[in-house]
C-alpha cells in the first residue's frame, strides 16, 4: 500500500524520475486512457510518463485496496477518475500497471 501511494505521490507532483525509478526494468504498462494501448520498455515507459503528466495531471486519491497482484488506486487525473492497478516484483518494484477510466477496468 505504501508504494502505491509514494506512486501516487510522485505522479501528483509531476516528479518524472521519481516515478520512472519506481518501475521495473522489464515492466509493461497497459493504458487505457484515450485508446488501449500497451508500453513496453524503460524509453516507452519515460515517454508514457512525459506525456501523461502533461495530458492527465494526477489530483485527489480516492480510493486504495489491496489486491492479487499488489494494489488498486483510484485517483482524479484530467476530468475524471482513473482506476490503476500495481502489480509489484519481488523488490517492490511496478512490474505491471494497469489503467483506465474507472468504468473501463473490472478490478
Amino acid at each position: 500500500m505504501a508504494a502505491a501511494i509514494g506512486w501516487l505521490d510522485a505522479y501528483r507532483a509531476s516528479d518524472l524520475e521519481s516515478v520512472l525509478e519506481m518501475y521495473a526494468d522489464d515492466a509493461t504498462v497497459e493504458c487505457a486512457c484515450g485508446g488501449l494501448k500497451t508500453i513496453v520498455g524503460k524509453d516507452a515507459i519515460r515517454a508514457y510518463w512525459v506525456q501523461r503528466l502533461k495530458d492527465y495531471p494526477a489530483s485527489d486519491l480516492n480510493d486504495l485496496q489491496l489486491s492479487i497482484e499488489g494494489a488498486v488506486i483510484s485517483y482524479s487525473a484530467g476530468d475524471g477518475s482513473v482506476c490503476a492497478t500495481l502489480g509489484f516484483n519481488a523488490d517492490g518494484q511496478i512490474k505491471r500497471l494497469r489503467c483506465g477510466p474507472s468504468k473501463y477496468w473490472y478490478v
